[in-house]
């Protein structure tokens, strides 16, 4: 089969479209032949060699941990009725996701939906149980004015729609012109590009009472102080590795409320169930609730979509098609 292999970490051009023997699924796992495969931010950290979440992977590895495809391959103790289903599946710690062909547990699988196709589904997978994850935290209705810092984004997207869905009013922020058009053709009340120097002028009228921080630095910092009493600030990640850390004093001198919403505070309201959240996040999108906008590359481009997602250049979550 194709794969995109890591033979020593480093920059994006690392990665190489090589032909690799295809992987044999074992007791209670199954192979899926890959129609879509999803790119995380944290695969660019981890093909980087850089610490993060995951240890890093033992070299050569095929990186990747979103697939969506068929059962083409069944391991033992596997229920038959698996073969010929569509799927979609999050591989976990276990990366192999970047090729034609991917092994993985069964107990990680979920029906594709028939009115998703395999790009939509790998999306919501990861990018759509993590939107899910953060507004358990948001109390979202009419009145509340959402502020989404990175709205142009995979989970900005999510949050845009589902803010909106909520009644309340929503500002989508986005660098450049071609980000905010989109930011606004996905339903945001206001659109705002945060590389215009009278950004914080269209922004300071309206008074968040929420912000959805995917940024930090200052264009977090200019939207959390507008927040009010009972304002709420939350955090779900920061392209150059800093978030935004409002102290405790702060938030009890203005009353308002600051939280990182990843990793274990995520899961609690589930009972540590990341399955709830993937479950739920398929279930909007088949509902027409979420729909999640998605930029392909080719497989063997794998490095073109690290480089883009690097740069911020990317619109959406990005997925690699075979």
């Amino acid at each position: 089969m194709h794969a995109i292999r890591l033979h020593t970490f480093g920059p994006a051009e690392n990665l190489r479209y090589e032909t690799v023997p295809d992987p044999v699924p074992g007791p209670g796992q199954v192979r899926i032949a890959v129609a879509a495969a999803g790119v995380h931010l944290v695969d660019t950290t981890l093909r980087a060699g850089r610490p993060g979440p995951f240890p890093p992977a033992e070299l050569p590895t095929i990186p990747g941990r979103e697939v969506a495809g068929t059962v083409e391959a069944l391991g033992a103790q596997v229920d038959s009725s698996w073969l010929g289903k569509p799927v979609v599946a999050h591989l976990g710690q276990a990366p192999g996701g970047y090729a034609a062909l991917a092994v993985t547990d069964v107990t990680r699988l979920h029906e594709i939906p028939d009115s998703l196709d395999p790009a939509e589904a790998v999306a919501m997978i990861g990018t759509g149980r993590t939107a899910e994850g953060i507004l358990q935290f948001a109390d979202l209705g009419p009145g509340s004015v959402a502020v989404v810092t990175a709205a142009a984004g995979g989970i900005g997207t999510l949050l845009v729609q589902a803010a909106k869905h909520a009644g309340a009013f929503v500002i989508g922020l986005g660098g450049g012109s071609a980000k905010t058009e989109r930011v606004a053709a996905n339903g945001a009340d206001l659109a705002i590009d945060y590389r215009q120097p009278d950004w914080l002028d269209r922004l300071h009228p309206h008074r968040p009472t929420i912000v959805f921080d995917a940024v930090g630095g200052e264009i977090a910092r200019a939207a959390v102080d507008l927040l009010g009493t009972g304002g709420t600030h939350l955090v779900y990640g920061a392209p150059g590795g800093t978030p935004l850390a409002v102290s405790a004093a702060e938030q009890a001198e203005r009353g308002i409320t600051s939280q990182v919403v990843l990793g274990p505070v995520m899961l609690a309201p589930v009972g540590g169930d990341i399955r709830v959240l993937e479950t739920r996040a398929l279930t909007e999108a088949a509902a027409g609730r979420l729909r999640p906008a998605i930029q392909r590359f080719p497989l063997a481009d794998a490095a073109s979509a690290h480089h883009a997602l690097e740069t911020r250049a990317t619109m959406g979550k990005v997925v690699l098609v075979p």
